[in-house]
């Protein structure tokens, strides 16, 4: 789950918890709200707690190509999850 699918899930149930009041026989609403909260809480809390500590790790090397050429600049970008 992504950032995005939990923050829609978190205001999801939030409507359906606060917002509305609609009688549906056999489901309760709020409880439905209640659990897609606790779930798109928890898709954040995983979410940042996964890809947050990500590392990036550019690496620039300055170095001359044919003698009495230009300077070559070469970039590696490593990242480590």
């Amino acid at each position: 789950m992504r950032l995005g699918t939990a923050i829609v899930l978190l205001a999801l149930g939030a409507i359906l918890t606060f917002a509305l009041r609609v009688d549906v026989s056999g489901v309760d609403l709020q409880v439905v709200g209640w659990i897609l909260m606790i779930v798109g809480a928890l898709g954040i809390v995983l979410e940042l707690a996964v890809w947050g500590p990500r590392q990036r790790r550019v690496t620039r090397t300055d170095a001359y190509g044919d003698p009495g050429g230009a300077p070559v600049r070469r970039s590696t970008t490593e990242e480590t999850y």
